[in-house]
């Protein structure tokens, strides 16, 4: 399996079940891992043979700023949905990170991982 990476995006959500943190936009740093067979993009050097990345980024930020949940868990589930159903990603993972969430740590968050990792 080869793999794409995208690693700190950024973006601002409402996000959190304190009454504080739902009149507030919060940081939060994503990184992607998207695997496939690249194969026939390395023959067509075509970015429709690949994963566009741009694309994906774009996507993980529309969602983001548009969204308004509690928990992490569930951000990162329309993320992942969108990730399948939108570009048929087979494997991923997603990694999403809320620093300064916990003041003793410098971030905390949650990782999703699906498909088959060939």
């Amino acid at each position: 399996m080869d793999i794409v990476f995208i690693k700190g995006l950024r973006a601002d959500a409402v996000i959190g079940v304190c009454d504080w943190e739902r009149g507030i936009r919060q940081e939060l740093v994503f990184d992607v891992e998207l695997g496939a067979d690249f194969a026939r993009a390395e023959q067509t050097d075509a970015l429709a043979d690949a994963i566009d990345y741009g694309a994906v980024s774009e996507r993980i930020k529309q969602i983001v700023v548009g969204s308004q949940f509690q928990l992490l868990e569930a951000l990162a589930g329309v993320i992942a949905t969108a990730l399948v159903d939108e570009f048929g990603i087979p494997w991923f993972r997603l990694r999403v990170a809320k620093p300064g969430a916990v003041p003793e740590a410098q971030s905390v968050g949650v990782v999703i991982e699906r498909g088959v990792r060939t």
